[in-house]
């Protein structure tokens, strides 16, 4: 399948200004996501994944600031949106479930009407066409739609976050961002609710952008991924190259720390260390103080990201 592109980041830098100092919690991020794909993009928790989806939807709390880069969404430039321009753009254009679903849906208002009220706020719709609208949207996720008219304490926490799902779908965006959307669930419905996004995915044509910690989930369900770590896009390609080749350290490092069922068993290799303090991010390459193959270049210039070869890019000292 040809992709054409949808939305391209360039350069991101979004800062979370405290007393202090700044926290550089999306620092130079850049990537693509083609029409029609699904892009993981992974790492470990405080790499600044969730930042740059919030940067993306330009609802980045306060202190946070988006201080440079671009956001291209279709050739506009979301960064220079004012916010009734977003208005119209979240959600009709790009949606996103958010990393505590489950807890998001109004317990005062049936799921049937929190829908509709999407429909409602950005398509001239009628009252009841947007509910007729909401039971098809439960339909489509696997929730009958009579039950339209329940609350949220009527559901089980996978329904909860079908609901969402249902939510995200409703005004037919071209892009939908997924925040560790199934991290509170239990193993059996985590897999039933990646599998229903990965079904709609396809068969709506959207394209997804799925934000986990999960190697395993990425390498099941997207085209492509991207590797970040404290703040910074390390390795770019599409899946397959990069869990058979991956080039840089840190990849490498979270692919030996997750179990695989297929071929010879292994030992599985913890990375030591944490991801560095973003407030003062160590200088050169982030990566270097948890590197086992670091040189004395690498804590004293920073790696430029650069492309290796045709779609697979790396930010590391000694790709080649």
């Amino acid at each position: 399948m040809k992709f054409m592109s949808l939305l391209e980041v360039k350069d991101l830098k979004t800062y979370f200004f405290t007393q202090k100092g700044p926290v550089k919690a999306a620092d130079g991020v850049q990537f693509m996501i083609r029409k029609g794909e699904s892009f993981g993009l992974a790492g470990e928790s405080g790499c600044g994944k969730s930042t740059t989806a919030l940067s993306i939807m330009k609802l980045v709390p306060p202190p946070g600031q988006i201080l440079g880069g671009k956001i291209i969404f279709e050739g506009m430039d979301i960064t220079q949106m004012n916010e009734d321009e977003m208005r119209d753009l979240r959600w009709k254009e790009i949606s996103i479930i958010f990393q505590g679903a489950m807890n998001a849906l109004n317990p005062v208002l049936t799921v049937g009407r929190q829908i509709a009220d999407g429909i409602l706020a950005h398509e001239d719709v009628t009252k009841d066409e947007a509910l007729e609208r909401a039971q098809k949207q439960l339909e489509l996720v696997g929730i009958g739609g009579e039950r339209i008219s329940n609350y949220q304490h009527e559901f089980s926490g996978g329904m909860r976050q079908r609901v969402m799902i249902a939510m995200a779908l409703a005004c037919n965006p071209k892009l939908v961002i997924a925040d560790e959307p199934v991290t509170a669930l239990d193993v059996i419905v985590q897999r039933q609710i990646l599998s229903l996004m990965n079904e709609l995915q396809r068969k709506l044509h959207l394209s997804t952008m799925l934000i986990t910690h999960d190697l395993s989930v990425i390498a099941d369900i997207c085209d492509t991924i991207a590797i970040m770590y404290a703040g910074k896009i390390v390795e770019y390609a599409d899946v397959k190259t990069v869990f058979k080749n991956p080039v840089h350290p840190y990849t490498e490092a979270l692919i030996e720390a997750y179990p695989s069922v297929i071929g010879e068993k292994k030992s599985l290799k913890s990375i030591p260390g944490s991801p560095p303090d973003l407030l003062n991010p160590p200088s050169g390459c982030r990566f270097y103080p948890r590197c086992t193959y670091a040189r004395d270049v690498c804590h004293m210039d920073e790696p430029r990201y650069v492309e290796i070869k045709k779609g697979h890019s790396v930010a590391c000292h000694l790709h080649h």
